[in-house]
């Protein structure tokens, strides 16, 4: 019993001199395939965006392991909502052990699984579409460094729809907004650039995340206003139920649409006319093309069969291929691959200095490549640089599109710098 005890004293205090992150149960095994974990909005008010996201995500695993590098993505559906999103995010950190989080979509999904779950295991969170400006300060109060974006901060894209509604010579506009971080935040920086630019907001009014089977109230209060032009700030699980109403009521007479990221849909023209949409235009973060956005379309294209056909699917490629090449920069320099180190090793990959690297086959290839001589890189993502600052936030272009009345329904206009 007592060489039992000696023992088991030995191995305690062997185990105390170890660092905490070869003890720490998660990250990869040696041998063992890195696990990423991607919260995709299968289900709910997000779900055309879905599965879009889950086949970029896919497009970049493949691309690793073609390249010598193993690679694993496990995905749980946050059903667009809070709830649901935390619980996935904590089953993919406590039984999948996942070495970082890619997303979440929605703002209102990402902040809490970055504060309930990620945050306190220390897991690096890289959300692909949460635009709120929130997620600006969530690091520096109390993030410590551990949530980054793929996607610019709303703060960018509300200067651009304020301008264009000003522009389009509108003076009095009304918003019917999601009630979470993302409207909040974009309805917010829309009205102060609309207001600085001589318009006014003559109503705001929210609805809930849950879609409804109607919006004829929040529609009247919205027409009592007498706005020119009404913003859609939200998702089309919602808009799809309100717009078929603001069409049937023939508000479409007398007020114009303006649309957003969210609104920004495919599917949205075929549930309600495309002539209907026809012609109304919105803005979403954009990619400021080149090398990276061709090599990702075109790969894309030969996998799919179609081109990438919704906003944010580069951002979510790009979040895979930054946080694999991350976890490839640490077992370079002989680390673990622990959440912790991959983390430390984002901005390393990402910003410059380095060796500028592309996305596509070819590019994750050359990088591993470098990564494994010792060299510095510097990725330049297919949704634009993704040079993450000191809040782990990247800047973009913005992106004005249009609907048209025939496929793919969506056209690109031109691209804005706030």
């Amino acid at each position: 019993m007592l060489k039992k005890n000696k023992l088991l004293l030995l191995v305690l205090v062997a185990a105390m001199l170890l660092p905490a992150s070869i003890i720490w149960a998660g990250g990869a095994k040696e041998g063992a395939p890195v696990k990423l974990g991607g919260l995709v909005p299968l289900t709910g008010a997000l779900s055309e965006f879905g599965e879009g996201f889950r086949k970029a995500g896919d497009l970049a695993v493949e691309q690793f392991n073609n390249a010598g590098f193993k690679l694993v993505i496990k995905y749980g559906d946050t059903e667009t909502s809070a709830i649901p999103g935390v619980e996935a995010a904590r089953s993919l950190i406590n039984v999948e052990k996942v070495v970082a989080l890619i997303g979440a979509a929605a703002s209102g999904v990402t902040l809490p699984i970055a504060e309930s779950v990620a945050i306190p295991n220390q897991v690096p969170q890289i959300s692909n579409a949460s635009t709120s400006p929130l997620l600006t300060y969530l690091p520096a109060d109390k993030g410590k460094d551990f949530l980054f974006r793929t996607a610019p901060s709303d703060a960018l894209q509300g200067v651009v729809l304020g301008r264009i509604a000003a522009e389009k010579g509108y003076k009095r506009a009304a918003v019917l907004w999601v009630n979470n971080a993302y409207g909040q935040g974009l309805m917010q920086e829309f009205k102060k650039s609309f207001e600085s630019k001589g318009g006014q907001v003559v109503a705001s009014v929210p609805h809930d995340e849950k879609p409804a089977p109607t919006y004829v109230s929040e529609l009247k209060k919205i027409m009592a206003a007498n706005p020119d032009v009404m913003l859609a700030l939200g998702y089309p699980g919602q808009a799809t139920v309100y717009l078929k109403e603001f069409f049937e009521a023939g508000y479409n007479k007398k007020t114009d649409l303006l649309f957003c990221d969210g609104t920004k849909s495919v599917k949205m023209p075929e549930a309600l006319g495309a002539k209907n949409l026809a012609g109304y235009i919105g803005t979403a973060p954009g990619s400021a093309g080149g090398k990276s956005l061709d090599n990702f379309s075109n790969d894309y294209k030969a996998k799919y069969g179609e081109l990438p056909p919704l906003p944010f699917m580069s951002n979510f490629y790009d979040a895979v291929v930054i946080a694999g090449l991350a976890a490839a920069a640490a077992q370079a320099k002989g680390k673990p691959v622990t959440p912790v180190n991959v983390r430390d090793e984002l901005r390393f990959v990402a910003n410059p200095p380095g060796e500028v690297v592309y996305a596509g086959a070819d590019g994750i290839k050359k990088a591993l490549e470098l990564l494994k001589a010792g060299k510095d890189i510097n990725y330049e993502g297919a949704a634009g640089a993704q040079d993450f600052d000191k809040n782990g936030d990247v800047v973009t272009p913005i992106e004005i599109w249009q609907y048209i009345d025939k496929e793919p329904y969506i056209k690109t206009l031109k691209l804005e710098n706030p």
